[in-house]
């Protein structure tokens, strides 16, 4: 079998991160990444080498890439036709009629979070239903925030055998490119309840009970996680033994607060941006160890989640899943994290 062909459709802030962590993968190439019309994100595409297509097959938009100076090689259609699996990052609610034009064209596809579960049928999360999407048609892999709440989840419901988990979202207001929302000098609650992100859980691991609120925050780094999960009784855990389970957990960094200052969001991220990743990127979930504890049969924790990068890994994945390319998860995450380490060489 041959490299899979992959294509990106859109390349802004998650597509330009799924096709480097393509790009650093050796089973996989990107094909192709689009945009809407010539901008700043060309110049970065053609600095990476990666093929350029307009997101729509009008003949007029695609021209108009050469009056910057950049080479158009056609449209969306042009573009699948070359590929395999296509991995959607447009923006959001244009799902509907991006996936009548990859089911006419007979690729697979993977769209992102901000799309419905009933728009594909099935989700996706590396830890939690790889085996489910193997060789399937298309999938959705789940937002940060759910591939935040999988992350440590999974790994206790597979112990415990039964988790009732509520949970609240404190969620960044916007990325740090988005100048066009709020709030500014307010905490604004979602208040439709519950919140997406709990419930969603659910489409990747129905097993787990889960309910959310959500709160937006003014701030642009990170989510921030408080979380309380009922195990069962004769659990047979302990905090510590709860915290070794998280650190053998793959895409999961325990670190104790106090003793390294790492206190807050603000850190996490120079943390991010000291190791060496770009854009200061963290794939991991950040679980505060002295945040941890159990009182009987309830856990309590705080977790942070980078919203710009947690999933990029877990689209990588995805496609191998989708492709029948790799059966084992922890095999396939294992690729996926050593080859992106290795492509912006990170020790």
């Amino acid at each position: 079998m041959g490299k899979i062909k992959v294509a990106i459709n859109g390349f802004g802030t998650i597509g330009k991160r799924v096709a480097d962590a393509v790009d650093a993968q050796d089973d996989m190439e990107v094909v192709g990444v689009t945009k809407t019309g010539p901008n700043f994100g060309c110049e970065l595409a053609s600095k990476k080498g990666f093929p350029l297509y307009c997101t729509f097959d009008n003949k007029d938009r695609i021209e108009k890439f050469a009056e910057f100076g950049y080479e158009c090689l056609g449209g969306l259609s042009d573009l699948l036709s070359i590929s395999d699996i296509v991995v959607d990052c447009s923006p959001g609610k244009l799902g509907e009629e991006n996936l009548e034009k990859y089911q006419s064209s007979g690729v697979k596809y993977i769209f992102q979070g901000g799309e419905k579960h009933d728009l594909t049928g099935l989700s996706y999360t590396s830890s939690a239903n790889h085996q489910m999407n193997l060789n399937a048609r298309g999938t959705r892999v789940v937002s940060c925030n759910t591939t935040g709440l999988s992350r440590t989840l999974v790994p206790l419901y597979e112990y415990c055998g039964s988790l009732k988990v509520e949970c609240t979202m404190i969620r960044r207001a916007a990325d740090p490119g988005d100048s066009s929302k709020g709030p500014i000098n307010a905490i604004k609650p979602v208040l439709k309840v519950p919140s997406h992100h709990g419930p969603d859980v659910m489409t990747v691991k129905p097993e787990i009970e889960v309910n959310s609120l959500a709160v937006a925050v003014p701030t642009t780094i990170m989510h921030v996680h408080s979380i309380i999960a009922d195990l069962p009784r004769d659990h047979g855990l302990t905090t510590e033994k709860i915290i070794q389970m998280w650190r053998s957990t793959p895409r999961v960094i325990v670190m104790h607060g106090s003793d390294n200052r790492i206190e807050t969001t603000a850190e996490v991220m120079e943390m991010a941006r000291d190791i060496g990743r770009k854009w200061g990127d963290l794939h991991e979930i950040f679980v505060w160890e002295d945040g941890v504890r159990l009182v009987g049969d309830r856990l309590y924790y705080f977790q942070a989640i980078h919203q710009e990068s947690d999933v990029i890994p877990e689209n990588v994945d995805c496609i191998r899943a989708l492709m029948g390319a790799e059966e084992d998860w922890k095999k396939s995450v294992s690729k996926t994290d050593e080859s992106i380490n290795r492509y912006y060489s990170i020790s």
